[in-house]
């Protein structure tokens, strides 16, 4: 893990002189429309859904998969999500996706319009999976599929004959960071249907708890447990003690309860609250803590102080024009961090830095910044440039998102999208027998609307081909986050 790089106090002021010359300018009006990109971001999720398919599903070329789920071990695991372009349940980063999903509505609920409903039933297929996850006491099931044979495969999650192993985390195989993220994420959602369906909201809540509990007492790593299962593709890098306090956080919002935020307080230094304050996705929660922590925050300065203190730091470290060894931006303007499938921490980190906008703007705070202070409009203009560049203000000249405007990714790396669908080929595609849709240079039969892909690299070129997993992947965890980004923008497009 690595700590905020604290520099003289002399070279922060220089790195922040340009600031505000290299922040994107506000518009009065924008070109883009960010009502269609919202209603196709959550369309996505239809997409990727398994099991059984309601009879309003919208994605009408995807048909039902994997409808044993879980019976070897006598438990129903239907439902859920595929996480990207392959046929695995992986039950961390879709856990991920529920919680930004709810985090989305709860934050910009009120910004969707007509799309309100449909987001909120992505967060319903999302945790009724999560549901009968963790149905079991002191169990919770992490992962449907051997992702090693899946991945020797190219074929439609309708055809799929790899063996559909089932994974669990219990006490002598513990998990605490799948656990925590799946209680977060059972926490945030219970918040969403609060006043929706009161029933089903609290037992959301009553299954985080129970969760928690179960990942805070059995404390371990599910990579760890389940190495040769969930390594390489959701490894957990960065430790389970991100996921504990991320939970506590989420508890805390959902009940009320004081038990969480002593938790919190009691726990922050044990558990490392002030680690890769700058990361945030489905491996690392910090920064997401230290905005989530902040809000309750805003107007109480004493108590918990030092997440306040980290996310204002955070913030800085996104801020165009100040070095971060991790963070860099693009020729183009896209922020870019090391590593594969770029976009998922363009959207997370633009996620945060507009829900930390709001709670400043609602507080009457700036983020202090050296010399310089970075006010919530700032934030928002740094926000909007990122959401701007998926959509087309790029080098490319092309959105990133599937399906929105005139020229967009056409040979996304995606089993069900690349191959022709079940009503067009009623025929069975075998395992290898896809291959030739994988290696073909056509664009993909099945167009997946919605879908972001991991994007340009860090000279902002896009191959558009499907084998260049890393750039051309799509993820829900990369989608998630932009449903509550568009949704703003959409309803305020004169607000940077």
């Amino acid at each position: 893990m690595t700590t905020m790089i604290r520099r003289p106090r002399r070279l922060l002021l220089l790195l922040l002189f340009p600031l505000l010359a290299l922040a994107p300018p506000p518009s009065a009006a924008s070109r883009h429309d960010y009502g269609d990109a919202l209603r196709k971001s959550i369309l996505f999720f239809e997409g990727q859904r398994s099991g059984r398919l309601p009879p309003n599903q919208r994605v009408r070329w995807r048909h039902d998969s994997a409808l044993h789920d879980g019976s070897g071990e006598g438990v129903d695991l239907t439902g859920g999500y595929y996480d990207a372009g392959d046929n695995v349940k992986f039950g961390f980063p879709m856990a991920f996706t529920a919680t930004l999903l709810a985090w989305s509505v709860i934050d910009f609920g009120k910004s969707m319009g007509p799309e309100l409903g449909n987001a909120i039933s992505a967060v319903r297929w999302a945790t009724d999976y999560l549901m009968k996850a963790t149905s079991v006491p002191g169990v919770v099931y992490v992962q449907v599929g051997d992702a090693f044979r899946d991945h020797g495969c190219w074929e439609r999650p309708e055809d799929m004959d790899t063996p559909r192993t089932t994974y669990k985390v219990d006490a002598s195989r513990p998990g605490s960071d799948v656990a925590g993220e799946t209680a977060a994420a059972l926490a945030a959602a219970s918040i969403v249907f609060r006043g929706r369906d009161p029933s089903y909201s609290a037992r959301l809540l009553d299954r985080a708890i129970s969760v928690f509990e179960f990942a805070d007492r059995h404390r371990g790593a599910y990579s760890s447990s389940l190495r040769s299962a969930v390594c390489p593709f959701y490894c957990d890098f960065d430790g389970y003690q991100d996921e504990l306090l991320w939970g506590a956080a989420w508890l805390h919002k959902a009940s009320r309860r004081r038990e969480y935020r002593e938790y919190i307080k009691n726990n922050e230094h044990i558990l490392g609250a002030d680690d890769s304050i700058n990361e945030f996705g489905w491996d690392n929660k910090h920064a997401g803590i230290n905005v989530l922590i902040s809000k309750v925050l805003m107007g109480n300065a004493q108590y918990l102080e030092s997440f306040k203190l980290n996310a204002d730091n955070f913030i800085c470290s996104l801020l165009p024009g100040i070095f971060h060894p991790q963070i860099q931006y693009s020729p183009g303007g896209l922020l870019f961090k090391v590593g594969g499938s770029n976009m998922q921490h363009v959207t997370s980190l633009s996620f945060l830095l507009l829900a930390y906008s709001n709670y400043l703007s609602h507080s009457n705070q700036h983020v202090p910044c050296g010399s310089h202070s970075a006010s919530p409009s700032l934030l928002r203009r740094i926000a909007k440039s990122q959401v701007d560049y998926i959509l087309g203000d790029n080098p490319m000249r092309m959105s990133y998102m599937v399906g929105y405007g005139s020229k967009y990714p056409m040979r996304i790396h995606h089993r069900a999208s690349s191959i022709p669908s079940v009503g067009a080929h009623p025929a069975h595609i075998g395992c290898k027998a896809g291959s030739k849709y994988y290696l073909s240079p056509n664009p993909n039969p099945n167009l997946l609307v919605g879908a972001v892909v991991g994007g340009p690299n860090l000279s902002d070129a896009f191959p558009d081909s499907r084998p260049v997993f890393q750039q051309s992947e799509p993820t829900t965890y990369i989608n998630a986050p932009l449903v509550g980004l568009f949704a703003f923008f959409w309803a305020h497009p004169g607000n940077v």
